[in-house]
């Protein structure tokens, strides 16, 4: 979603003066940091960032911060680094071309509605795109910020996904990721009453444009998992066959905690579902160890769910206390140690999962979409199943989507030739 947000603000430079990006600090007239707050790390690491900046980037150069920790720390941002020059939040990304005019500008609005604004056209990646369903988020869990950064759940209407898609397809792109908070919430929340729509009717309607090949999603919810949209999900050939399932803790009692709206065994149900429906697929998952009041049992309850799925990606971390969430206050915070060691558990259990899982792809052959040059004469991709490939080859790739045999695995990547 930061990736787009973006791509979203290049385009409205862009469309009102002729921006080009660089990688060289000193030539940069505008400098954006556009940041995360789901954890800690990122919001410390931005003041760092900024007097980076400030020393190196010549005297003319405007800092602009961006994102959901502009969202939270507003005017602070700027009483902290007088040198940043606007700050702009998630929900306010349509008035880019605004603030960079008013020095100090602040623009936090999380009550904003870009959910109807037509953004001006720029993709990082010709050959994919990426295209917001919805913005914000209806859940309340009590570990995340998002809800407090990126304000209410509202869908964008289909027809401007469509014509999003299309316009994406008919310059080049042959995939889309389709991106909100929970997209299998969609069409919960429209501006507009006469809109009816749900994520697996748009699946069907997107599936219909002509030229798109792939289709992928993050994240949806397990709490609306439902049989319809799990079978959609296994039927339509152009829905990729690789699944984001949030699992965040294997423990109903945590979960409930968390006010995640499911069960421990809800979660290990809908993962059965997904293996039985498309055995193909791949599930990866979230998983926060030593959340409050965490138990060792609790933890063995996640360990249990880990070992059930097996997980085919696994992003793991330790709790992090954020503002404007409930869980911040809780008792029986866990210590970093106990917190610490049991992360060091869970992935090393899940690495050896992992190098089992990779391993028996050897030999096998995956059809792969090209969509990047690499270094040392090779080029990149993705399997349907979301496994990144590298083939020796040149751009005459680019574009295609080919079938690879596997002749090398390791835990993050498959090396392969392509077939003739």
């Amino acid at each position: 979603m930061n990736v787009r947000d973006s791509e979203h603000m290049i385009a409205e430079l862009n469309s009102k003066e002729p921006y080009e990006l660089t990688k060289k600090l000193d030539d940069a007239d505008l400098i954006i940091i556009n940041t995360c707050s789901v954890r800690e790390k990122p919001v410390s690491k931005l003041f760092s960032e900024i007097g980076v900046f400030k020393k190196h980037k010549k005297e003319s150069a405007k800092i602009g911060v961006t994102g959901c920790t502009a969202s939270h720390l507003g005017k602070d941002i700027i009483k902290r680094a007088p040198s940043v020059d606007f700050v702009l939040g998630a929900r306010n990304i349509s008035k880019i071309t605004q603030v960079i005019e008013q020095k100090h500008a602040v623009e936090i609005d999380i009550d904003n509605d870009d959910s109807t604004y037509d953004f001006s056209e720029y993709r990082t990646n010709t050959f994919k795109s990426m295209v917001n369903i919805s913005i914000g988020c209806d859940k309340s869990c009590t570990f995340c910020i998002v809800p407090a950064t990126r304000g209410d759940e509202v869908s964008i209407p289909s027809d401007l996904i469509v014509r999003e898609i299309t316009k994406a397809v008919n310059t080049g792109a042959k995939e889309v990721m389709l991106l909100g908070q929970n997209v299998n919430n969609y069409g919960k929340y429209f501006k507009a009453e006469d809109e009816q729509c749900n994520f697996t009717e748009l699946l069907q309607k997107i599936s219909k444009i002509d030229g798109l090949e792939r289709i992928r999603f993050t994240s949806p919810h397990p709490l609306h998992m439902g049989d319809k949209f799990l079978e959609e999900f296994a039927s339509n050939p152009k829905i990729c066959k690789q699944i984001h399932v949030p699992l965040q803790s294997g423990s109903t009692s945590l979960l409930k905690s968390m006010r995640r709206g499911y069960t421990k065994e809800w979660f290990i149900n809908r993962c059965e579902k997904i293996r039985t429906l498309c055995p193909e697929a791949t599930i990866s998952t979230d998983i926060i160890v030593g959340f409050p009041g965490e138990t060792e049992e609790d933890f063995a309850d996640t360990m249990d769910v880990l070992e059930k799925v097996r997980f085919e990606q696994l992003f793991s971390f330790k709790y992090s206390p954020r503002p404007h969430t409930a869980a911040q206050n809780f008792e029986n915070q866990i210590p970093n140690e106990i917190a610490g060691a049991r992360l060091t558990k869970l992935q090393a259990r899940h690495t050896e999962i992992l190098d089992e899982v990779m391993d028996a792809q050897m030999d096998k052959e995956h059809m792969v979409y090209f969509d990047e040059l690499k270094a040392d004469g090779k080029v990149s991709g993705r399997s349907d199943d979301g496994k990144l490939f590298y083939v020796q080859g040149s751009e005459e790739l680019l574009g295609k989507i080919l079938n690879v045999k596997v002749t090398k695995v390791s835990r993050g990547a498959l090396n392969g030739t392509v077939s003739e």
